[in-house]
């Protein structure tokens, strides 16, 4: 049973409703203004995906071209978007975070590699 969605042509706001027979499907009415002027539209649909195709989908290098190691907004950016990719929300405190730790682990190498 599919949920397509509808614009109403009279007063022009949108609308979800579940068809359940495609053969027979019911006449939709806009559950705003009750006009029968509706008109199907394309509306966004999800996909999902499993996690070695999400993998795959994130080892393309051409989806990571714009990152800068040394410039943390881009990092930051790439965080965000690789968290996305992974289903996890990661909040902006989360990547202020994980930037303090890679800075104090770096600094912690800096002197190491001088006192060698």
């Amino acid at each position: 049973m599919p949920i397509y969605e509808y614009i109403c042509l009279g007063c022009r706001r949108r609308s979800s409703h579940l068809i359940r027979s495609i053969a027979n499907p019911e006449p939709v009415k806009c559950p705003h203004c009750d006009s029968s002027r509706v008109q199907r539209i394309m509306s966004r649909f999800a996909s999902l995906k499993s996690e070695e195709a999400r993998l795959e989908q994130m080892a393309d290098p051409g989806r990571w071209g714009g990152l800068d190691e040394n410039d943390p907004t881009s990092v930051a950016k790439f965080v965000r978007k690789m968290g996305q990719e992974m289903g996890e929300d990661v909040s902006r405190d989360e990547i202020e975070q994980m930037a303090d730790e890679a800075a104090r682990e770096s600094e912690g190498s800096s002197e190491k590699d001088a006192d060698e």
